[in-house]
């Protein structure tokens, strides 16, 4: 239970504070401005993992459990339970902020601003490189463990630089799910949760290929 509830904080947290720079940028007229946004989803993705690291991993994102699993890092059993967890705390946050901006249409939910293909493939994508780096800077030498969290919330700090106006850089089917089913915008919810799930499953055989011998267990 304490594992779970550090699940749900951190993608409560998680959720409120992104999605929550989403909107107050658009109650603002900008005055987040898109960078700002992409770092708040860095900056707090780093401060979760700081936070409740060391009580459940701070996966934050049920794709992330899954590739966890797949890969012999975490037992299958443990999954939903997480997964769980984690989409109550997006959902509960989507919640708040719904009754705090009850106005505004989508509550910070991810949409293509493209073709619904153009969307996966970038999802796809920026998901494999987001656990392809979870996974390197969580196994190994210890000093990489020390910094694991500045280097995950860097590399989601800069996909959502780069990759936020194309398909909202979300790499984490809870924090699309909750502000979607919230706000009642689930056109596009499918994509959401097939391709970051495919993208961090496809970066198990990208790890084990620039695995080294000294990185064979992990730390």
């Amino acid at each position: 239970m304490r594992k779970l509830l550090a699940e749900f904080l951190g993608t409560f947290i998680l959720v409120f504070a992104g999605t929550g720079a989403i909107i107050s940028n658009d109650f603002s007229g900008g005055a987040v401005t898109h960078p700002g946004i992409a770092l708040t989803f860095g900056l707090v993705v780093m401060s979760m993992i700081y936070t409740f690291g060391d009580v459940s991993g701070a996966h934050l994102n049920p794709a992330v459990t899954i590739a966890f699993a797949a890969s012999g890092r975490l037992p299958w059993k443990t999954v939903p339970s997480y997964a769980a967890a984690q989409t109550l705390g997006a959902i509960a946050a989507s919640s708040l902020l719904r009754s705090q901006f009850p106005s505004h249409p989508t509550l910070g939910a991810t949409l293509p601003s493209g073709s619904a293909s153009q969307s996966f493939i970038f999802e796809f994508i920026l998901s494999a490189i987001l656990m392809l780096t979870i996974l390197r800077v969580s196994t190994g030498a210890r000093e990489k463990g020390i910094t694991a969290a500045i280097a995950i919330g860097s590399i989601i700090g800069l996909e959502a630089m780069f990759a936020g106006p194309v398909s909202g850089a979300s790499m984490n089917p809870a924090r699309s799910l909750a502000p979607a089913l919230v706000s009642g915008n689930t056109q596009h919810l499918w994509l959401y949760l097939i391709a970051p799930t495919l993208g961090t499953l496809a970066a198990i055989p990208l790890f084990l290929a620039t695995r080294s011998p000294e990185t064979s267990s992990p730390d």
